[in-house]
């Protein structure tokens, strides 16, 4: 059976931290900022955890991640 290929467009937005949690970015960050307060424009540039109930799901998919 082939090895499980790493899922690249994953790769690329997913970290891992040191404990193996894995980090990611947030949403709505691209454009518009006139529309968002100071607050949450502040909030929205600092990186995120990915939630236990989708971990198992992206693990899976960064499976040949390093």
């Amino acid at each position: 059976m082939p090895k499980q290929k790493t899922h690249r467009a994953s790769a690329k937005r997913f970290k891992k931290t040191a404990s193996g949690a894995l980090k990611r970015g947030h949403a709505y960050t691209s454009h518009r900022f006139h529309g968002k307060t100071k607050k949450q424009r502040r909030q929205l540039s600092k990186p995120a955890m990915v939630s236990n109930s989708d971990m198992r799901r992206i693990r899976q998919m960064l499976s040949q991640m390093r």
